[in-house]
């Protein structure tokens, strides 16, 4: 029934675009149809921009490059001409590449200077146009392809395009629905908890440009079949911030809203054909208002769902018991072991030659001052501080450094001083994100809905909500996680590292903001996990907490181990007591 709901609006924009041509005469047949193939590409561009937050402002060059390879192609320019279908092929090959091309400096690259790298990919594209004229016909352009019949009219050409546009749509909503759609989601608002998570960011991105890139050179093969005749100057800038500006004002993390958002902005200039001079500024102060009005844009205004109240007076109650359900078969036999670990940041000497050690089953607490090095700590272990000296390991087995997306694979989860979530999602999508890695099917096979698609789905949904049963929160699955308290918060975090099934589990300050009963629950889940023969490293300010559930405690002190033992041990100590515990 719910997936019934979700795709009605779309039924009913599809609907009304075929019996469009039998209202209307040829020439809003033609509108309609470039707005098909604009959907073909912004549909697969919004999984980059819209999901994966990449600043890609110039993928008109995609549609640039085409464009010209099918016209190319298929005129017989550079070789003898080809079916109009291969050369369609061709261009969504050429597209692809490129796609993949301009994809690589968003690996290093953030916000306004990838956005610059893109515009300057589609500068490159259209002055290759021009000098080469001899392929291109430079500045005069060249003709377009003709599709063979029946799609050579303008019913059956339009019947086409929207035929594709929805098959876009299909494909472009299973990728956002499926774990890779997540995963970019998490890349976007949390990607610190999407590498622990195991998300490799360089593969995933990679496949989206792919892909975006494809649907684009395919959508500008069609695009030069619709104009009849193409040069560089149809290719403008204005072009670009339409495409851009359609998942923007359509609302990121969204499907519908960019679709609305597209057939708005290709209508809307038919509409103020006196005002298409200024069809920029009119993107911009149309942005503006939607900013203003609606910060989450169309998406947003048509998400009732996130606007029904909630329950006020929520408590936290933990079910310990489905823990062996979910950690089954991810036991460890080898500790982790830190030996002679030193990290500097600039002058300051945050670890000095920190040995530790953490045992499968058992509770170890790693307490000490602020700026005693027990969050940089984690940081090692988790693989986002390459030490200057020493090593860890996982038993014998040597954990690679600069490299976190690899730790949830060895079974080592963790949460975070301030709690990474992605607040557009629901609890539920949050805590699946933890599960990413979990799946077996592939990107393709997402796109298309195949079974082992719909098999990891049903998988992560029954796991996330046994991790949210867990900790306490299995009521608030269908809420945004930004409308939760930052106790929840607390405990969303903890359900997402359970999806992981990990080995070993590394707290950073869980009890922090908690009241005394959660703090409670906190420390029966903690030992609860530890029970069923999970490591957990517990970063603490609450040293109640840590001399109540803990195994074995390290004390740190600038860098430095100032005393380890048992938690009575550690309570006695006159060291700890001075610098740390006080009388």
């Amino acid at each position: 029934m719910g997936l019934l709901k979700q795709a009605l609006p779309f039924v009913g924009i599809f609907a009304a675009a075929l019996i469009l041509p039998l209202v209307s005469n040829d020439y809003w047949t033609l509108i309609a149809t470039r707005a098909a193939i604009y959907w073909v590409l912004v549909s697969a561009l919004n999984l980059v921009v819209g999901f994966a937050g990449q600043l890609a402002i110039g993928w008109v060059a995609m549609l640039t490059l085409g464009a010209y390879t099918t016209s190319v192609l298929v005129a017989g320019n550079v070789m003898p001409p080809v079916n109009v279908f291969l050369a369609l092929g061709a261009a969504a090959l050429v597209g692809g590449v490129a796609g993949v091309i301009v994809g690589l400096p968003a690996l290093r690259l953030r916000t306004f200077y990838f956005a610059m790298t893109t515009l300057g990919f589609a500068t490159i594209v259209t002055q290759i146009a021009l000098a080469w004229q001899d392929v291109t016909g430079g500045g005069i352009g060249l003709v377009g392809p003709v599709m063979p019949a029946p799609l050579d009219s303008i019913f059956g050409f339009y019947l086409f395009c929207l035929a594709l546009a929805a098959f876009c749509t299909w494909i472009t909503a299973n990728v956002a629905h499926s774990r890779f759609g997540r995963s970019l989601v998490a890349i976007r608002d949390a990607d610190v908890a999407a590498e622990s998570a195991g998300i490799s960011k360089p593969l995933l991105l990679g496949s989206v440009f792919l892909f975006a890139g494809a649907m684009a050179g395919i959508a500008g093969g069609l695009f030069a079949t619709l104009q009849s005749y193409i040069s560089p100057e149809a290719f403008t800038f204005d072009l670009s911030v339409l495409f851009f500006i359609a998942i923007l004002i359509g609302g990121r993390g969204s499907i519908l809203g960019p679709l609305i958002a597209t057939i708005v902005l290709t209508w809307l200039p038919e509409f103020a054909a006196p005002l298409v001079a200024w069809s920029t500024f009119l993107y911009a102060v149309l942005l503006l208002v939607i900013v203003l009005a609606a910060p989450g844009g169309i998406a947003a205004l048509l998400d009732f769902r996130s606007r029904r109240p909630i329950e006020a007076d929520r408590s936290i109650v933990v079910h310990t018991d489905v823990l062996p359900e979910i950690l089954a078969g991810r036991l460890s036999a080898d500790p982790i072991l830190l030996k002679g670990i030193v990290l500097s940041f600039g002058g300051v000497r945050a670890i000095d030659g920190l040995d530790l050690q953490v045992e499968p089953g058992q509770v170890h607490g790693l307490i000490g001052p602020n700026g005693s090095g027990k969050t940089t700590t984690l940081n090692v272990i988790s693989g986002f501080y390459h030490p200057e000296a020493g090593s860890v390991t996982l038993g014998t087995a040597p954990l690679p450094m600069d490299a976190p997306q690899t730790r949830a694979a060895s079974g080592i989860a963790r949460t975070f001083q301030t709690p990474r979530i992605i607040g557009e999602s629901t609890v539920l999508q949050n805590v699946m994100v933890g599960g990413a890695i979990n799946g077996k099917g592939s990107f393709v096979e997402s796109l298309l809905a195949l079974p082992r698609h719909r098999h990891d789905e049903a998988m992560l949904r029954h796991d996330a909500l046994l991790a949210l049963r867990c900790v306490g929160l299995a009521g608030l699955a269908e809420v945004r996680a930004d409308r939760l308290q930052h106790s929840e918060l607390r405990f969303l975090e903890i359900a997402r590292a359970l999806m992981v099934r990990p080995r070993f589990l590394l707290l950073d300050e869980p009890a922090a903001g908690l009241s005394g009963d959660e703090i409670h629950s906190l420390g029966s889940l903690i030992r609860a996990i530890s029970r069923q023969g999970t490591g957990v490293l517990l970063v603490e300010h609450h040293a109640d907490l840590i001399f109540e559930i803990c195994d074995q405690v390290t004390v740190l002190n600038l860098g430095r181990e100032l005393a380890a033992g048992t938690p009575a041990e550690i309570r006695v100590h006159s060291e700890v007591v001075s610098a740390y515990l006080g009388s």
